[in-house]
């Protein structure tokens, strides 16, 4: 990441920081019990610590992997071969939103759930420890990331993720052939265009309860547009702006599409 890059995200960041609402200015009674009883329940649990011991374990690896990457690039510019902490760092969501990914799999119960990108796995194993019930059907383009993220799952005892690798363009139409989506999870390649296309790819297949969530869009202006124009989908009934990712629901008991911002 460049430091212009970086200096404009922090900009993209205050004016969220200061504008983002909270519990007391949001009117919907179902984004007030989304903030409630999901995006505000942030005290530790005993089922993020095996999860977050793995990670320290990664971020103290010297292994080293040979990585393809078919997205917009990494976010360090590392060239093919890479510290498996070094992707550990920059690459793997905060604990903070793996645990708000388990938190919602616990309140939304979904029976699938394919996920776009699947790097370690550290989301993965978030969202698969959530509901042993569910299974997550994860797709990595990197086949040597796909045998890493394996092992952590195994390390983990977690036996409810299946396990895809190639590029998303390939792979996603045959995982929709197989599932309905209840909850998608798009992290990666973090272009325009592929955004809209996996959106409207799960979109054409998702229940009316399903649950979307979206990587890094406020990361350049084309994740921008992409989400606005996600927004403005006519079956999209709701969206819901956390800066770094962002919630979009098509529930039809939702009369007028609202858009909210929200402090995470």
């Amino acid at each position: 990441m460049s430091i212009q890059h970086q200096i404009e995200l922090a900009k993209k960041y205050l004016r969220y920081y200061f504008s983002a609402g909270n519990r007391h200015d949001v009117h919907s009674p179902f984004v007030f019990t989304l903030i409630e009883e999901v995006l505000s329940k942030k005290a530790a649990r005993a089922a993020y610590d095996p999860i977050e011991a793995l990670r320290t374990k990664l971020l103290q690896s010297r292994d080293i992997v040979n990585v393809t990457d078919l997205g917009a690039g990494s976010l360090t510019g590392a060239g093919t071969e890479r510290k498996v902490s070094d992707i550990a760092r920059h690459a793997a969501k905060p604990p903070k939103f793996g645990q708000l990914f388990y938190r919602m799999v616990q309140h939304f119960a979904p029976a699938n759930i394919p996920e776009l990108g699947t790097s370690l796995g550290m989301s993965t194993a978030y969202m698969a420890s959530a509901r042993p019930n569910s299974t997550v059907y994860t797709i990595e383009g990197c086949p040597n990331i796909t045998a890493q993220a394996k092992a952590n799952f195994a390390e983990l005892g977690l036996q409810n993720i299946r396990q895809f690798t190639g590029n998303f363009d390939d792979v996603l139409p045959k995982v929709l052939q197989e599932v309905t989506p209840d909850f998608v999870y798009i992290d990666g390649n973090h272009r325009k265009e592929p955004t809209l296309d996996y959106f409207r790819q799960c979109a054409d297949k998702a229940s009316e309860n399903a649950v979307f969530i979206f990587d890094d869009i406020h990361w350049t202006n084309g994740m921008e547009e992409a989400w606005k124009t996600i927004q403005d989908d006519e079956r999209v009934t709701l969206t819901v702006d956390l800066f770094f990712i962002g919630l979009v629901f098509f529930r039809k008991d939702f009369k007028v599409k609202q858009h909210f911002t929200i402090k995470f």
